[in-house]
């Protein structure tokens, strides 16, 4: 018993060890070596491309993989300059001369060892190698397809561009830089995952950033022991100030450029991942995330109301569900009689108590909403159609749910569609404080709600508190969180995250 817990409790702790990367391997002067060495290292993959060729005498190779490279460019910008230019015996130059005066591109850059050989080779670009020199050159003729450019499906909005991330870094990077037409966006570009090398731009704007914040994500990313980043919640628990047991993230996420531009301009960090649609956004605070760029596009009494509409719907999306439990099992007095009389007869003719009502329906529904987000689209109406006529009418006429119980949990479940970046947390804050009301009542939903917004207070995002500037209090932010003011009072003292009530140095942020 004693080794199956302690077997337990390793499988879920994190590893404090890397593992160590072996000694990068030299490239040699002979050919024949370094092309059978990159013919072992890809296990003669069928896709690794070798075009052999004799340069004045003097034997080359441009290697290459397929699929990844423009087969246009690597004809007419690579190989056919090089038939066309009269080489010498000395291999360093005829190098140079290739760098210098032969290809007709500037993406190119020398390497020395087998690992940039294969981490260029598999971002599509070309390795030209020549007989005698101990050094490559790499030449990028990306050339492997994306998609276009389109809006996001899960960042809609009403008002602003229609242009949203693509999995292709390069091409959001060239979105950033068409709006933030500036010298001090600076465009880090880093790798991680031991296995995929997958390239990661830190976007900043290096006058409005704070150069700790900057240097510590750095820190934490260079640190992120992974083999593979796939996704960019691979990221998201290594960028977080520490580990903790909290259902909110202190981590954004957007599809949208404009609304990462609008973030940088406030000297937030954003974090690019090559091959996913979207950007991190760091630091990033709870007020976020009832924000959305529409409310800056509208006036500036709806936006606040609209603003208000977001943090009712999510408090309702959390409680409601709870609370009805709790004052139809303990607290019945709080009904008007009418009302009353409707919620008795509807559970005095269904088998369950309400809390388990509750939690049936909340159940059914996270499947309904699993299958349908999972499906094929054709498929996913169907499921819908019949998803609403067995929790509907059906449950409700079989005496299996009673349908006040089902008025409260859909009513739940729209309000947790208003803020969709906290649709997950919301629906496991739903089930606890279900079960909260269902066995203590009121009480028990009181102690969990003070417990939840203890969590929430404790939180960090880079030394920030999460709930600035409502907790600490800061007056000049607040024109921004419950109200929105109109431009020319946010443009007239724009806030700089960095200058947040309470705000603590970055780099004494724990992230272990």
């Amino acid at each position: 018993m004693y080794e199956f817990i302690r077997s337990f409790k390793e499988m879920y702790t994190p590893g404090r060890k890397r593992i160590p990367e072996p000694e990068p391997q030299i490239i040699t002067r002979s050919l024949d070596h370094n092309i059978g060495y990159i013919k072992r290292m890809f296990n003669n993959a069928s896709d690794l491309t070798i075009h052999e060729m004799q340069l004045e005498g003097t034997r080359a190779a441009v290697i290459s993989i397929d699929n990844l490279i423009s087969k246009d460019t690597l004809a007419f910008s690579v190989i056919k300059p090089l038939f066309s230019f009269r080489f010498g015996n000395d291999p360093e130059k005829n190098l140079d001369s290739v760098c210098n005066k032969v290809l007709y591109t500037d993406d190119i850059t020398r390497i020395r060892t087998f690992d940039d050989v294969s981490r260029y080779i598999l971002s599509g670009f070309c390795v030209i190698a020549v007989e005698g020199s101990s050094d490559m050159l790499s030449v990028g003729i990306q050339g492997f397809k994306s998609r276009s450019i389109s809006e996001p499906e899960s960042d809609v909005i009403q008002r602003g561009s229609k242009e949203g991330f693509v999995e292709a870094l390069h091409t959001n990077m060239s979105m950033l830089r068409r709006r933030m037409k500036t010298p001090s966006l600076m465009l880090d570009i880093i790798t991680a995952g031991r296995l995929s090398g997958t390239e990661i731009c830190i976007c900043y704007l290096a006058d409005r950033a704070s150069s700790e914040i900057v240097r510590e994500l750095k820190r934490r990313l260079d640190a992120a022991d992974i083999e593979t980043v796939l996704a960019a919640g691979y990221l998201v628990p290594y960028i977080e100030d520490k580990d903790s047991l909290s259902p909110f993230s202190t981590v954004g996420i957007t599809e949208r450029p404009d609304t990462v531009c609008g973030k940088l301009s406030e000297g937030r960090i954003a974090v690019m991942i090559d091959g996913v649609p979207s950007a991190l956004i760091v630091p990033y605070l709870f007020a976020e995330y009832f924000q959305t760029l529409d409310d800056y596009s509208n006036r500036p009494y709806f936006a606040t109301f609209t603003r208000w509409l977001k943090f009712a719907a999510f408090f309702l999306s959390i409680l409601l569900p709870g609370v009805f439990v709790a004052l139809c099992t303990f607290d019945q007095e709080m009904f008007p009689s009418l009302m009353l009389n409707k919620i008795a007869g509807a559970v005095a003719s269904t088998p369950l108590s309400l809390m388990g009502e509750m939690i049936i329906i909340q159940f059914i529904y996270e499947i309904m909403r699993e299958s349908g987000l999972r499906m094929p689209q054709p498929l996913g109406y169907a499921v819908s159609i019949v998803g609403g006529l067995v929790i509907g009418d059906t449950a409700i006429n079989a005496g299996l749910i009673g349908a006040p119980t089902l008025m409260a949990a859909a009513m739940a479940a729209i309000c947790s569609y208003v803020i969709p970046n906290l649709y997950a947390p919301s629906a496991i804050l739903r089930f606890g404080f279900t079960i909260a009301g269902g066995f203590f009542g009121i009480w028990g939903i009181s102690i969990l709600f003070c417990i939840v917004f203890i969590n929430i207070c404790s939180k960090t995002s880079f030394g920030i508190p999460f709930t600035s500037p409502v907790t600490p209090f800061g007056f000049s932010s607040l024109r921004d969180v419950f109200v929105r003011a109109g431009w020319k009072i946010l443009s007239s003292s724009p806030v700089r995250i960095q200058n947040m009530p309470g705000t603590s140095s970055p780099g004494g942020a724990n992230n272990e």
